[in-house]
């Protein structure tokens, strides 16, 4: 027969029904249980419900109901199907793999579909206990797959509103000359030497107090009116017999933003390093990124994070301590850090030679996400809108003139019915 393969496929859907399904008009002919007995004669009607199924018994392909595939399955499925005579053989003696593709079945559980790469294997055996994967034929059954619908485009899972948006901006940074040092020259909790641009903390380190010499500059690289990067160089005097294993730092900078909102804040940078081995020198290089916890607004003035990182006037002690500092600090929803730093310790001082602390900070570009305007979330909804509604309107406009034109659906011409007035005699 034309269209009939050289392997006839087995397209399986879950039902109580047993049994391989046939045209419409042809009885059980050739059905014969293993068993012996005679062939039991069944009505002459389809199983097959759907159209396309009648099609594809008319091809060749049989569809088979999934509860128990009886013995009459094996002969009806592979004794009618043009397979060589050794397979034939084989089949009777034992499971034979037949190609299978997916197929659909309405069941009591709903939908399902086999595996679409493992082939079926027919089992002749008592129960029809055979349609198993050939992978695993002796132990699991066929798999279910139970089929999800497709998710939509970007624009359909977002929705048609903007609630966030980016954008770029370089942001406008100047170093606040503030500073506050603190360096350990031993593992005792005293063993420390600190210093600050706050003169009610240096009050309080008395004998620890060493004061540095500083020298920084801002340098403009591109001339765009707006500072690059921070040369940052901390020289601090050491005694013969003192030697610096770790340093802690904190450099304040004044941070704004002005493309879309204005957003002013005090930030800072914290510089940490440490070694067991004396040093000699510490090399900073990073960049001082914005990090945010929270989108900003796309007009107005934004100041609440406009204070200073440290409260110099303070006179207390725990206001200086770099734990309180920074867990106030980081309480913000937005703040600076100072990303990748590559600190490079260096080794071998002279006696007479200072801990010398080199520290290149960049101000890079930064991607500011902040709540779009209402303008703007019309505006992105609307061309969402307009590019699906043109679709459409094309896609339906042939639809209705295909089913005019053909004359798909029975139509009648209905005439204007004319209004007139009766006239009262």
């Amino acid at each position: 027969m034309a269209g009939v393969t050289k392997h006839r496929r087995l397209l399986l859907a879950r039902s109580p029904r047993l049994g391989a399904c046939r045209p419409a008009g042809t009885a059980a002919r050739g059905t014969v249980p293993l068993g012996g007995g005679k062939p039991r004669a069944r009505p002459a009607r389809s199983n097959c419900g759907s159209q396309r199924e009648r099609g594809e018994l008319e091809r060749g392909v049989f569809c088979v109901r999934n509860r128990k595939a009886s013995d009459s399955l094996a002969l009806a499925g592979i004794m009618r199907s043009p397979l060589p005579r050794g397979q034939v053989r084989a089949a009777m003696a034992g499971p034979v793999a037949l190609p299978c593709r997916p197929c659909f079945g309405s069941s009591r559980n709903g939908p399902f579909e086999l595996n679409r790469e493992a082939p079926v294997t027919v089992s002749p055996s008592r129960g029809g206990r055979g349609l198993k994967p050939a992978a695993a034929a002796s132990s699991s059954p066929a798999r279910r797959r139970f089929s999800a619908p497709r998710r939509g485009s970007w624009a359909l899972r977002e929705g048609l509103w903007l609630k966030q948006s980016t954008y770029m901006e370089q942001p406008t940074v100047q170093f606040q000359y503030e500073v506050l040092l603190v360096a350990m020259t031993g593992a005792d909790p005293g063993s420390f030497l600190a210093w600050s641009t706050f003169p009610a903390f240096n009050r309080l380190q008395e004998d620890q107090l060493r004061v540095p010499l500083i020298s920084t500059r801002e340098e403009d690289k591109n001339h765009d009116g707006k500072m690059d990067q921070l040369h940052f160089k901390l020289e601090l005097p050491l005694q013969s017999t003192e030697q610096v294993l770790a340093v802690q730092l904190i450099l304040t900078f004044s941070y704004q933003l002005h493309r879309m909102s204005t957003f002013v804040m005090q930030s800072m940078a914290f510089i940490q390093s440490s070694s067991p081995i004396p040093g000699s020198q510490l090399y900073v290089n990073g960049d001082l990124k914005l990090h945010q916890r929270q989108s900003l607004s796309h007009c107005g003035v934004d100041v609440r994070y406009n204070v200073s990182v440290i409260n110099g006037t303070s006179p207390f002690a725990s206001d200086y301590d770099l734990t309180n500092i920074i867990a106030a600090y980081q309480d913000r929803n937005v703040t600076t850090v100072l990303s990748d730093p590559n600190p490079v310790w260096l080794v071998g001082r002279a006696a007479d030679a200072p801990f010398v602390i080199n520290a290149t900070i960049h101000y890079p570009v930064e991607v500011i996400l902040y709540q779009p305007g209402f303008w703007e979330m019309i505006k992105f909804a609307w061309i969402q809108y307009v590019s699906i509604l043109l679709i459409f309107l094309w896609v339906f406009d042939r639809i209705k003139i295909f089913v005019f034109q053909n004359q798909v659906l029975t139509t009648i011409p209905v005439l204007p019915v004319s209004s007139y007035k009766q006239h009262q005699s």
